[in-house]
């Protein structure tokens, strides 16, 4: 894929975000992963952010380290008593020294990938790095190239970060200031899962450190968050967000029958606060693409074009760039 393909946004309002960079085709979260996603033309690249023991910003996508790399291998002896373990118990430097794979399971003591298709597990060689290392990468491509590739940080697990005495929303919004993340006209949109974090950083920490960045609330579907899903609730969030990312499932009942989609009010509930919609998550694997839809592309354009939405997170953010750039 050339570095001349360029960004779609150019002559569309929609938006590619690459979720966990191109993670359909080398391992989530790392840097080789997030390069290949900008170099398919990506507007946003998508960063989890977990702290480490000493305080140090890793991007990875679990607070534990066991889904994609071979920590047990490494570190015998380090889980917690639920078996896992977790990055908020490491340093940077030993969270470094792992090898990081595909995402897999384990059964019987045998690894299994996850998605069968995608990169075979602990080939080549990668690693976990910082927050800042990747806004280094992004931005250095910024430089080079002459684009303008947004980030989209998510603050992993807020509540249990402070419960382990750790601010990671502090810490994440800090970095992005240091790395001139200031205001909404800059290219980056800060998400999260937890309501109350969300307020926190809109009334409490942007003030404190003087910026103002676009903010996501994401949603899950989950029973205890069905306010969420009302006209009301998005009027609720839409005090304190710039944008909304649901799961894909909220906007299209994925037991619609082909050619007849049900699309929910979601999205236009949103728009009528004001409010964008990148719903996640959208993979070409097996299994992926809902009954309703004849091709990943078909489900693409319901999303897009039927359902309205304003962006997509996707681990193939090259054949999303392709759609829009053929609309």
């Amino acid at each position: 894929m050339s570095l001349a393909l360029t960004a779609h946004a150019q002559s569309t309002d929609k938006v590619v975000v690459a979720h966990r960079g191109a993670s359909g085709y080398l391992p989530e979260h790392t840097l080789e992963a997030k390069a290949m996603a900008y170099a398919m033309g990506a507007d946003y690249i998508e960063q989890d952010v977990v702290m480490t023991r000493d305080d140090q910003l890793i991007v990875i996508h679990d607070i534990t380290l066991d889904r994609t790399t071979n920590v047990a291998d490494k570190f015998p002896g380090r889980a917690r008593a639920d078996g896992s373990h977790y990055a908020v118990d490491f340093t940077l430097a030993e969270i470094q020294s792992l090898d990081v794979t595909e995402g897999f399971s384990v059964e019987n003591g045998v690894r299994t990938l996850n998605y069968p298709q995608r990169f075979p597990l602990f080939t080549s060689s990668f690693k976990v790095h910082t927050l800042a290392q990747e806004i280094e990468l992004i931005q250095g491509l910024n430089h080079s190239t002459g684009k303008n590739i947004g980030i989209y940080p998510e603050l992993k697990s807020p509540a249990f970060h402070l419960a382990e005495g750790k601010d990671l929303g502090r810490a994440v919004l800090e970095t992005l200031k240091r790395y001139g993340y200031t205001s909404k006209q800059d290219k980056v949109f800060v998400q999260t899962f937890e309501f109350d974090e969300l307020k926190r950083v809109h009334d409490e920490l942007q003030p404190a450190l003087g910026i103002e960045l676009n903010l996501v609330m994401l949603l899950d579907g989950g029973d205890e968050n069905a306010w969420m899903q009302t006209e009301d609730g998005i009027r609720q969030i839409a005090q304190y967000a710039d944008g909304l990312g649901p799961e894909k499932g909220m906007i299209i009942d994925r037991e619609s029958p082909r050619g007849a989609p049900r699309i929910s009010g979601l999205v236009g509930f949103a728009h009528a606060a004001g409010l964008q919609v990148h719903p996640y998550t959208f993979r070409l694997d097996e299994g992926h693409v809902p009954d309703y839809a004849t091709s990943f592309e078909d489900m693409l354009k319901l999303f897009y074009v039927d359902a309205g939405v304003d962006g997509v997170f996707t681990d193939f953010p090259d054949r999303a760039v392709a759609f829009l750039n053929n609309l």
